[in-house]
């Protein structure tokens, strides 16, 4: 099971979120701010960050945790 959260550092989220912010109000979609390509695979959540593991998506906005699901 793998377990989606934003990263610790707020001051990064914020930034990040703004980016956002400012490429759907320019472009009508939510692109990821560290990419230049305004491509539907660059939307946030992007393609790469659904199709990782686990880890911290490309721009730091999000971290995929493979967590063991609980046995009843």
């Amino acid at each position: 099971m793998v377990k989606i959260v934003l990263n610790d550092d707020a001051e990064v989220v914020a930034e990040i979120r703004k980016g956002l912010a400012e490429n759907k109000r320019l472009y009508n979609y939510p692109y990821c701010p560290c990419r230049l390509e305004h491509i539907s695979d660059n939307i946030c959540m992007c393609k790469e960050f659904r199709e990782q593991k686990e880890g911290l998506c490309h721009c730091g906005l999000y971290r995929k945790i493979v967590v063991e699901e609980e046995k009843k």
